[in-house]
C-alpha cells in the first residue's frame, strides 16, 4: 500500500502535459530499481536464510517496490506518445527507462555490496 501511495503522490506532484517526458513514472521506476537492487544484494549476502529475510523480501521487494514501480504505465505512456506522433520521445523514453533502470539496479547492488564490505 505504501508503494502505491508513493507512486500516486509522485504522479500528482510531477504531472506533465501530454506529449512530454513522463517524469513521474520514470522517477518511481528508477527509485524502485535502485531499492530492489540494494535489497536483494543485501539479502543474498546473508550466510543463512532466516524466516525474517523472506518476509522482508516480500514486504519491501514484492510489496513496496512492486507497488511503487509500474511497467504497465511505462508501456501505456510509450503507446500514448507514439499515438500522439512523438515517436522520437517515445523511443527515447522507453530505451532510457530500461537502460537507466538497469544502471539503477546495478548501483543499488554496488552500494549494498560496498556498505556490506565496510562491516
Amino acid at each position: 500500500m505504501a508503494g502505491a501511495w508513493t507512486r500516486s503522490a509522485t504522479a500528482t506532484r510531477l504531472a506533465v502535459a501530454p506529449g512530454h517526458w513522463p517524469i513521474a513514472t520514470f522517477t518511481v521506476n528508477l527509485i524502485g530499481a535502485l531499492i530492489l537492487g540494494a535489497l536483494l544484494e543485501t539479502l543474498s549476502r546473508q550466510t543463512t536464510d532466516r524466516p525474517w529475510m523472506s518476509r522482508l523480501r516480500l514486504l519491501a521487494g514484492t510489496g513496496f517496490c512492486g507497488a511503487l514501480t509500474t511497467y504497465s504505465t511505462l508501456a501505456v505512456e510509450v503507446d500514448l506518445l507514439t499515438r500522439g506522433h512523438h515517436l522520437a520521445l517515445a523511443g527515447a523514453y522507453a530505451l532510457t527507462s530500461v537502460g537507466l533502470g538497469l544502471l539503477a539496479t546495478a548501483t543499488g547492488i554496488a552500494a549494498a555490496s560496498t556498505i556490506r564490505g565496510r562491516r
